[in-house]
């Protein structure tokens, strides 16, 4: 059956701007739109190509892009992809997103080596500032003779019981348990200087956190939201009196927009990117693996960092035995700084352009998993009361895409390039408003803000990859651990939160199976 609607989803095939026909069920149904949406509840449900990619024949690109995001980079010379190094943070895209989707939860050492471990550290001062002298994502990982940054072996994440104000406890008597990660990172497993942007910082001062991968299907549809109607969203909820991040949005305009361009921050947790095609996955295949291409033709590398290696015994006995290509001028200590601090025109490419506009076919390409069982009674039950408490004032549940010119502030792509799929003028379900909100739990994410977490497609988690975990830094093991870390006395969702607890426990399992439906 979920061939058969594929087939009617797929067909009056004309290209990217193409209505196919819908088979005749609810457009609830069609999370990513009819260009954006795969009925596929399978353990690959995640890994699907969207309708537009398969009409505007990108369909043999988008499987050699997916094969730059699962296989391993190495640090040879040569080959499809080479140039590991010579820092990175991990070999591969799928070492942090198992199945396509979001990090699993981890306990013990901080092992970047393990399929789904999906962290990644954040370093701040005690004024939430990132720390200068490491990579906004710091690397664990080093091709020799270079060292990392930061010993791995050294860091450990330790888990712990939360018990909040109601005693973990429902009125009814139903019980749920609560944890947290703390990260341990001892003062001698840094090799660089721990430096801030007012200097360097005491040990003391170093705050760490973790912060997990989210799936990354759907993400071309994400993009798709016209910034204009981004803007209006935020406007909207500013006159509501909701609170915003005064740092992005206050008095109805941008306070802050994505690298200076016009275009509104739309995507991580932090809401550090823009559009697509300069932001997520087209960040993460360079600097995850520090590997260069034509419009990325330096390192990921801070200049603390090429100092100490620079001025390092072991780095200078055998940096030209194994770069000896960065012999030029016999000055060991010069030459590897150079290196590691190249000016663009100094660096060969290591990915080609071919590649990469296939990798962001891909990445753009990936379609979004049906919703299920929606014609189930306990499910509509779940959505009449997700809506009525409140969960949908921030889990927005449907936006209309744009025209889709999709921009690249980078310069690689051009306005609405044709050898990316497009997705104009779809509705679609991601149940999210795209903007930062606060939650106030233990041990929080860096400076409280976090983006609201598109929820489509997640109730496929386990069958996907392997675990249910959920929020900014896996530590809601359950649907009913998630919407309990939002119950803070301060919390944005907190009223939400309280007429949850009020439910029967028939209605909270409604709304569970709701959210794990869509």
């Amino acid at each position: 059956m979920a061939a058969a609607f594929f087939a009617a989803a797929c067909s009056d095939d004309k290209g990217g701007g193409g209505e196919p026909t819908p088979p005749e069920i609810s457009e609830k149904y069609y999370a990513g739109g009819l260009l954006g949406t795969a009925f596929n509840t399978t353990s690959v449900a995640y890994e699907q190509p969207t309708p537009a990619v398969n009409n505007a024949g990108m369909a043999q690109a988008f499987l050699n892009g997916e094969a730059l995001f699962e296989k391993p980079f190495t640090a040879d010379d040569t080959g499809v992809r080479k140039g590991l190094g010579p820092l990175y943070i991990r070999t591969s895209c799928l070492h942090c997103h198992p199945g396509y989707g979001h990090g699993q939860r981890i306990e013990g050492q901080f092992n970047t080596n393990r399929i789904g471990n999906g962290y990644l550290l954040v370093l701040f001062d005690e004024d939430d500032n990132y720390l200068t002298s490491f990579t906004g994502m710091p690397q664990t990982q080093a091709v020799a003779p270079f060292k990392p940054p930061i010993d791995e072996t050294k860091i450990m994440i330790s888990w712990h019981d939360y018990t909040d104000e109601w005693g973990n406890k429902f009125p009814d008597g139903e019980s749920y348990g609560l944890i947290y990660p703390e990260v341990s990172i001892p003062e001698d497993a840094y090799y660089v200087p721990l430096i801030g942007v007012k200097g360097a910082i005491p040990y003391s001062g170093v705050n760490v956190r973790l912060e997990s991968t989210i799936g990354i299907y759907g993400t071309g549809l994400l993009d798709a939201i016209a910034d204009a109607d981004l803007k209006d969203e935020y406007i909207r909820q500013e006159q509501a009196g909701v609170s915003l991040n005064p740092a992005i949005f206050a008095n109805g305009n941008w306070v802050k927009t994505y690298a200076g361009t016009s275009h509104p921050l739309r995507f991580t947790y932090a809401l550090s990117r823009g559009p697509l095609q300069d932001a997520a996955g087209a960040n993460a295949i360079w600097n995850i693996t520090n590997v260069t291409r034509s419009n990325r033709r330096y390192h990921y590398m801070t200049d603390a960092y090429a100092q100490v290696a620079s001025r390092d015994a072991d780095v200078q006995q055998d940096f030209y035995r194994l770069f000896p290509a960065q012999n030029k001028t016999g000055n060991v200590e010069a030459d590897i700084y150079s290196y590691l601090m190249a000016p663009d025109k100094d660096l060969a490419v290591e990915m080609s352009d071919d590649d990469y506009v296939d990798f962001m076919v891909w990445h753009r390409g990936l379609a979004v998993p049906a919703a299920r069982d929606l014609d189930d009674k306990i499910v509509q039950q779940g959505d009449v009361l997700f809506n009525k408490i409140g969960c949908a004032t921030c889990h927005r549940p449907t936006w209309t895409t744009g025209e889709d010119r999709y921009t690249d502030p980078s310069g690689f792509f051009a306005d609405a390039d044709s050898r990316l799929p497009r997705y104009p003028n779809q509705k679609i379900w991601p149940y999210s408003d795209m903007v930062q909100h606060r939650l106030f739990m233990q041990n929080d994410i860096r400076t409280g803000w976090c983006r609201t977490t598109p929820l489509w497609g997640r109730g496929l988690s386990r069958k996907c990859t392997g675990a249910d975990d959920r929020l900014h830094d896996c530590r809601a093991r359950t649907v009913i651990e998630a919407i309990m870390w939002h119950g803070a006395a301060q919390s944005d969702a907190r009223s939400t939160v309280e007429k949850f607890r009020e439910l029967s426990k028939s209605e909270r399992d409604a709304v569970v199976k709701f959210i794990e439906a869509i």
